[in-house]
């Protein structure tokens, strides 16, 4: 049996946390594979954010690949994968994603992913967005790719950090149908005693 696939990338933006987080959920979960690709900036990023080195992360995931590998396993659409996360997604990197430069394997496996019709979520960190980032984006969901900035949910009234990132990951993890073991409080209709 074909393990089901997924590529995560971690990139130079602020919240190396969810990669982090979906590299260990992922290796909880039977028949799931995970590959790895971690940018220069991204491995600095966890060092800044998380005092993780890059070895750190790459023994969280299945599989790693240097970004520099153009000839990896994930830059061909022969390859099978159920699709790719980038999280965080930097502007540099949704950029590279939405003009198709395949300037790196980030870029390149995204682009792979896309033209293969297969998922590609990109959590993208950044605020304010300028005019170049909202047309990016809207470039990338007219390919097919989902933006997915991790928005925090209030409603279910988060009582720590680790609340926050849970959630998003849970809800990425949703859009590939995966059963997985993240907590989510997922919303059940407003209750009675809130609605009155």
């Amino acid at each position: 049996m074909t393990p089901r696939r997924i590529i995560v990338a971690i990139t130079g933006a602020s919240g190396v946390v969810y990669g982090v987080r979906l590299l260990e959920a992922l290796r909880k979960m039977e028949h799931c594979e995970s590959h790895l690709i971690l940018s220069a900036a991204g491995g600095l990023t966890a060092m800044q954010e998380l005092d993780m080195s890059r070895s750190d992360i790459e023994q969280l995931a299945h599989v790693t690949h240097n970004v520099r590998d153009i000839g990896a396993s994930v830059a061909s659409g022969s390859f099978k994968t159920h699709g790719m996360v980038v999280a965080p997604c930097s502007m540099k990197t949704l950029a590279s994603i939405a003009l198709g430069l395949s300037d790196n394997l980030v870029s390149r496996a995204a682009d792979v992913v896309l033209k293969e019709r297969r998922r590609l979520v990109l959590m993208t960190r950044e605020t304010p967005l300028n005019l170049a980032h909202l047309r990016n984006m809207v470039a990338v969901t007219e390919m097919g790719g989902l933006i997915c900035p991790p928005v925090p949910a209030f409603y279910t009234r988060p009582a720590t950090l680790d609340d926050i990132v849970n959630h998003s990951v849970a809800r990425v993890l949703d859009l590939f149908a995966l059963d997985h073991a993240v907590p989510l409080q997922r919303w059940q209709g407003l209750n009675a005693q809130a609605s009155e």
